[in-house]
């Protein structure tokens, strides 16, 4: 079917108020009543201007057709989103305006049908948009959940079809387990509905700030230990930080650079907890003095070791 820009129509911008509207109505609707204008297409404009006029006097039908986007043009070929008819309702009675029984298909697949030769009064039921924002917390918060106060600015529509926008502040409770870019769904604390229907629901995406010790995957938590040569190759009972709270580590005796220890169920909490990961990184003891110098030649005499032999120089 034909899409109809009702805006174009009245020869009024999407942002007028509902003033204005009423009053470019009048004023074309008596150059076009065809009880004046004896013009061939006089009375097929004046329909049509009615049709428009009825869906842009009322905010809730205002706002029901603007949610179609601003991106069409008129005459092209539009069909009504899939679930748009969904909530939708009907009450009796049919409208009084000359031509008020011979609205378009387009005006009938949005908002209304036909009774007994009339069309509807349409009662709109429509439920409120959903809403997304994204939340920051600290890794520790998903190990014990934390509480987060959320200033929030949703667009809605005055008592004249203006957009404005509307500040609230929400109290949210992060649950402990969540995960990064898990959803949370926040019912009814979305755009309010129309004509009484329900209101939209509230989505966070909870992200994780970054840590300066941590790197998280899934549920999964790494962290990079330093450990000293002598702990490395001698094997050792070392403190770790975790997320948790500190554990005592056991470093197994010959274990090197990047090996991987797996503290089983000490990732991010859930129905299958995450694993907390050790990465080790051995550091070189610093050279401050002459002793720490006598130490590493000793080494050099004394330990047979080319750490570029597998290079075969």
């Amino acid at each position: 079917m034909e899409y109809k820009d009702y805006y174009q129509i009245l020869g009024i911008d999407r942002k007028v108020t509902q003033d204005e509207i009423k009053k470019a109505y009048r004023k074309l609707a008596r150059k076009y009543h065809p009880d004046v204008n004896k013009a061939a297409d006089a009375e097929d404009r004046f329909k049509e201007l009615g049709e428009a006029y009825e869906v842009l006097k009322d905010p809730e039908k205002r706002a029901a057709y603007d949610r179609l986007g601003a991106n069409w043009q008129k005459g092209q070929d539009f069909r009504p989103p899939p679930d748009w008819n969904a909530g939708f309702e009907f009450s009796g009675g049919g409208f009084t305006e000359k031509g008020g029984s011979d609205f378009s298909d387009f005006f009938e697949a949005l908002f209304g049908r036909r009774q007994s030769g009339h069309f509807g009064h349409a009662v709109f039921r429509s439920q409120g948009e959903d809403h997304h924002a994204k939340v920051l917390i600290d890794l520790e918060n998903a190990y014990y959940g934390a509480d987060r106060t959320l200033n929030l600015s949703a667009p809605e529509l005055d008592s004249e079809g203006h957009v404005r926008i509307r500040e609230r502040t929400l109290k949210v409770k992060i649950p402990k387990g969540v995960k990064q870019g898990q959803h949370i769904r926040l019912a009814g604390q979305g755009s309010p509905g129309l004509g009484g229907g329900p209101a939209g629901d509230l989505y966070l995406q909870i992200e994780f700030n970054p840590h300066s010790m941590y790197r998280v995957e899934n549920r999964d938590v790494y962290l990079e230990l330093p450990v000293a040569p002598w702990e490395a190759a001698l094997g050792a009972t070392v403190k770790a930080p975790t997320p948790g709270g500190p554990v005592d580590l056991k470093i197994p005796a010959g274990s090197f650079q990047g090996r991987k220890l797996r503290l089983k169920g000490k990732g991010i909490p859930g129905k299958t907890p995450g694993n907390f990961y050790v990465v080790l990184r051995i550091e070189l003891p610093p050279v401050t003095s002459e002793r720490d110098k006598q130490i590493y030649r000793e080494m050099a005499e004394k330990m047979a070791f080319n750490p570029r032999a597998g290079l075969g120089v």
